[in-house]
């Protein structure tokens, strides 16, 4: 499946991630397509990682999770979290295109992340539908 997005779109999508995600205090949020391009970016403006090796490693993770999940008898492993001593790691997978990767600090907790990024996943499926649709 092929999906062009419009500037509309993108616009849409960021705003979402800076209102579900960035406001109720994750530091850093990136949707990414399968091969590691950042489609959407957004952070609290203190970050300084380096979010293109993030997304090209983080696609690299979920391929090779995925890749495990099959050897297991699973379809695959739609959400994936690393958990660090500062920082935390979320993956969730949308549709099948797409990735949402959240980093987060201890300050909030996992529940309450997953929660938002569920919240989230559904109104940027809600654009992606929409642009597949048309």
């Amino acid at each position: 499946m092929s999906y062009t997005l419009g500037q509309e779109q993108l616009d849409g999508i960021e705003e979402i991630l800076q209102r579900d995600l960035i406001d109720v205090g994750v530091r850093c949020v990136f949707l990414i397509d399968m091969a590691g391009n950042i489609i959407a970016n957004r952070d609290n403006g203190k970050i300084k990682h380096d979010v293109y090796s993030l997304a090209a490693l983080a696609a690299g993770n979920f391929g090779a999770v995925s890749a495990m999940a099959k050897i297991i008898g699973e379809g695959e492993f739609s959400l994936l979290f690393h958990k660090g001593k500062k920082e935390n790691i979320h993956f969730n997978k949308i549709i099948t295109e797409f990735l949402l990767i959240t980093i987060f600090s201890n300050d909030i907790s996992l529940g309450f992340l997953r929660l938002k990024v569920n919240e989230t996943v559904e109104k940027i499926k809600q654009i992606l539908e929409s642009v597949q649709a048309s």
